[in-house]
């Protein structure tokens, strides 16, 4: 088939490579001038199975209001004239059962220790390298009381295939050296070993190559997608400020901006903008620096090690679609940085980025066959897109083909 697959971020360019693996004529769609531009240019660098707890909890309402009047918590709203918004929250808040949020976890575990096969099985294929580190992340908690409570959601994941170990200060040093320093104000934490670390630019950029020189996958760059072309029951193309392209198949792979398309076209798909901030910062003293990703759970700040440069990641702010910064904005990403791990680095020689994750309100990506014919979605991925972008890709791939997918596809096909 010829299939146009609508984004180049690290799930659109997964999924063209295992349909291009499939023997289709695929042609990838980017308004961005080159692939990995948007959502996945950069992130906290996690493959991180041990963190598919969902959002949408018991206690997101408590957060949710707390977000409103205290400044430096992990968590922003940024009230506005939206509907949208207003409709999403209503959506996000029916997920905030204990049964719901069991559920939408196991679902996102299932995926993601899944997809971490797939991003390892990928990169030895071809042989691609992107500053990973196969050792494990640590989860950490500052209080007795945070640990405990936390350490619950981690059981949940245990029981369905997840392994972990809860470490005390004093093991969580010995697996991860670089905390020493900041030994005596943390409680203990989490350890996955199954975890890993990554840079989704460079996985991106290396597999958009592959998959044009090796598979032959088009990659037309600079082209901004205007809409579906819909003849009666069925997609037979997009339509682009460059003109018509037609196909006998469209993934929308589009990241924040899916849930715009779709709603032009009359398609359920609540994925909504949640902003997040990166730094990218060379290691002036590498030895002083992390060996494994890790994320302090408490002050909701997530950091990776890719090759000698850290990356600190933090805040989920909800603000439409607007991707501006200001310095300010880092200074609690830099203090934490610098605290955990004091003279590692130099702010002032940071690469700052914000960018914009698409959250569904369960905090499951929705995948497969969707409207029309020949129209499928693999969107949604919230804040472990990078986590989930190749599995997402391989399970499209299977459902295109109509084989049965390596996995359990209950709770990730597409419903609405």
């Amino acid at each position: 088939m010829k299939i146009l697959v609508l984004g180049a971020g690290v799930v659109g360019t997964a999924a063209a490579y295992y349909l291009a693996r499939d023997g289709h004529e695929v042609t990838v769609v980017e308004r961005h001038p080159a692939a990995a531009r948007g959502t996945s240019y950069s992130n906290a660098g996690l493959v991180s199975p041990g963190d598919a707890t969902a959002w949408a909890s018991p206690a997101a309402l408590k957060t949710f209001i707390r977000s409103l009047y205290t400044s430096d918590l992990g968590i922003k709203v940024r009230l506005r004239l939206d509907p949208y918004f207003y409709a999403w929250s209503l959506r996000f808040l029916r997920q905030c059962t204990t049964a719901r949020l069991r559920a939408n976890s196991e679902v996102k575990l299932r995926l993601a220790l899944y997809s971490r096969q797939c991003i390892n099985e990928i990169s030895d294929e071809a042989g691609i390298g992107y500053d990973d580190r196969r050792k494990g992340i640590l989860y950490f908690f500052r209080s007795q009381k945070s640990l405990d409570e936390g350490s619950e959601n981690y059981r949940f994941l245990a029981k369905h295939g997840l392994p972990i170990e809860i470490v005390d200060r004093n093991r969580m040093v010995e697996l991860e050296p670089g905390l020493a320093a900041a030994k005596d104000g943390i409680a203990g934490g989490v350890y996955s070993p199954v975890d890993q670390t990554g840079d989704s630019r460079m996985f991106v950029e290396k597999l958009a190559a592959y998959a044009k020189e090796r598979l032959g996958v088009t990659f037309k760059f600079d082209t901004t997608v205007e809409g579906l072309v819909v003849e009666g029951d069925r997609v037979a193309g997009v339509k682009t400020q460059a003109g018509v392209l037609t196909a006998d198949a469209v993934v929308i792979a589009m990241g924040p901006e899916s849930g715009l398309l779709g709603r032009r076209h009359g398609i359920d798909l609540p994925v909504y903008p949640v902003k997040g901030y990166t730094a990218t910062v060379p290691l002036d003293a590498p030895e002083k620096g992390p060996t494994m990703g890790g994320a302090d759970e408490d002050n909701l700040i997530a950091y990776s090690r890719l090759g000698d440069r850290l990356r600190l990641a933090a805040t989920a702010e909800f603000a439409g679609f607007d991707r501006s910064y200001k310095p300010s904005d880092f200074a609690r990403l830099f203090k934490a940085g610098q605290e955990l791990f004091p003279g590692a680095f130099n702010p002032r020689k940071a690469e700052v980025w914000a960018g914009l994750r698409p959250m569904m309100p369960g905090s499951v990506p929705v995948i497969g066959p969707a409207r029309y014919k020949g129209l499928y979605l693999d969107t949604g991925h919230g804040h472990v897109g990078w986590t989930m972008a190749c599995g997402s890709g391989k399970f499209l791939a299977d459902l295109v083909a109509g084989r049965k997918p390596d996995i359990d596809p209950q709770g990730l096909v597409y419903g609405g």
